[in-house]
């Protein structure tokens, strides 16, 4: 799988303790939601949003999901 990362998604994957291969389990493992032309994957506590493109995957943003609770 190849990864193409915006810089806002690796200063945010650095800043919040993600790794490369955590954003990839969650980009072939979560759930999946499409928003207008992005896919967001939803794995554990990990949230990614990205774009397909051919046999590429352009990452936009990187996050740890909030639990319904609010924690």
């Amino acid at each position: 799988m190849e990864l193409l990362m915006s810089r806002h998604a690796l200063e945010q994957s650095r800043e919040r303790g993600i790794s490369i291969n955590e954003i990839k389990e969650t980009i072939q493992k979560g759930a999946k939601f499409r928003q207008e032309n992005k896919i967001i994957s939803i794995y554990r506590h990990i949230k990614i949003v990205f774009k397909k493109m051919e046999n590429k995957f352009f990452v936009i943003t990187v996050m740890i999901k909030k639990e319904k609770n609010g924690k």
